[in-house]
């Protein structure tokens, strides 16, 4: 194999054959679905680069049991249109971050199980895309078939290497299909947007949101505004039967208004804002700059956000009602420094999330394991991936 090889195998067996031969000859492989988000984690150096694109459409969908199986390769949108016949949804909302990343075309399901991305419902009782997981067929770096889960909700045969498999960037198997589990779409939403005087008042205003009885989908704060919002606000999502959605917002909006000026949104206006949040497109980042992911406690949102606008001219999203921090900024390693230490000080966590090949092999791109979890890690890339040819490095240190 040469690095300019692209192979995009029809089917299952295809992508064993794909995984044999590169062990056969000791290739890596850099794993993908459309590649559109390849200016994420750390550059792949590989032989070939191997996509399931190919493998695509849905197999299953039973709304009736509010499951759907689908191959790896199928791009989001045709997913969501499947789901839309029965009035149904991915529960973590998974993002589509093509903007971002500058590309044309959207995620695949692989792709998306692969990071675990999640959306704003992420806060909510449905938990993250890894929990939406019912089962997966994969192949791992020995070439062999591994089906873990079923297509029922209630399935216990075997170990869960679903929630392994899910968010492990393609470095542990290769996923040809996945099976999710679904839940209604709402049939009606709103947003209280709460004009907050700081970033402190704003994260307090989402967890009396989040914490009230009106059950919240979405709660975010925007330092700089956007959609016709202007200064610090916060924003909660509102869902439910629409007899119902008017008296439960009133009521939420009359708690709010100790936070600030309380502005409702209506259904498209709400749909609209929340499209950028999930996309990350309030962020306005430029081509060129970096972006950065920081997951830590809501309280100590704040904090790390004003270390970040010292440090230098960050731009700053905040979703999961402060949990969640987006960051846009200069691509440079003094920036990175800065993003590293806010995330250490607040005892959380950091993703270089998307920037130039040079930044991203010179610097961290997760947090360093500890040594005992990185001994785990280590044994189970033995066992799935003994040769280390899938995405070597992608997770990896400098």
């Amino acid at each position: 194999m040469s690095a300019a090889f692209d192979l995009a195998p029809a089917d299952e067996a295809g992508v064993v054959a794909a995984v044999a031969q590169a062990r056969a000859e000791r290739a890596p492989l850099a794993v993908c679905g459309n590649n559109g988000r390849a200016g994420s984690l750390r550059p792949v150096q590989a032989a070939a680069r191997l996509s399931v694109r190919n493998l695509s459409g849905v197999t299953l969908y039973r709304p009736q049991e509010m499951v759907l199986s689908a191959l790896a390769g199928t791009p989001l949108p045709v997913i969501e249109a499947a789901l839309d016949t029965g009035r149904q949804m991915l529960a973590a909302e998974p993002p589509d971050f093509s903007d971002l990343f500058g590309v044309a075309t959207p995620p695949t399901l692989g792709g998306l199980v692969a990071s675990n991305l999640s959306g704003p419902r992420r806060i909510g009782v449905s938990g993250a895309l890894r929990d939406q997981v019912l089962g997966v067929r994969a192949v791992t770096g020995r070439a062999e078939v591994i089906r873990s889960g079923g297509r029922v909700h209630k399935n216990v045969t075997g170990l869960d290497l679903c929630k392994l498999l899910a968010g492990s960037q393609g470095t542990l198997g290769i996923l040809t299909e996945v099976t999710l589990k679904l839940v209604p779409r709402p049939e009606a939403s709103l947003t209280l947007a709460i004009a907050v005087p700081s970033l402190a008042a704003g994260v307090a205003a989402l967890a009396a949101g989040l914490g009230s009885p009106f059950g919240t989908s979405g709660a975010a704060l925007l330092p700089a505004g956007g959609h016709g919002l202007s200064g610090p606000t916060a924003v909660l999502r509102m869902e439910d039967f629409s007899q119902f959605l008017p008296h439960r917002s009133g009521v939420l909006r009359g708690a709010l208004a100790e936070f600030g000026t309380v502005t409702l949104l209506e259904q498209a206006a709400s749909e609209a804002l929340w499209k950028d949040i999930r996309e990350a497109r309030l962020l306005q980042a430029a081509p060129d700059e970096a972006v950065w992911r920081l997951s830590l406690r809501p309280s100590s949102a704040p904090a790390a956000a004003g270390a970040l606008a010292r440090a230098f001219e960050a731009r700053l999203l905040l979703d999961w009602g402060g949990g969640l921090v987006w960051v846009a900024g200069p691509a440079t390693e003094a920036a990175h420094q800065a993003v590293m230490q806010a995330a250490h000080a607040a005892g959380g966590t950091f993703t270089l999330f998307r920037a130039p090949d040079p930044l991203r092999l010179a610097v961290p791109v997760l947090p360093p394991e500890p040594a005992p979890l990185a001994a785990i890690g280590a044994r189970v890339k033995a066992a799935l991936d003994p040769d280390g040819l899938l995405n070597p490095g992608r997770m990896g240190t400098a």
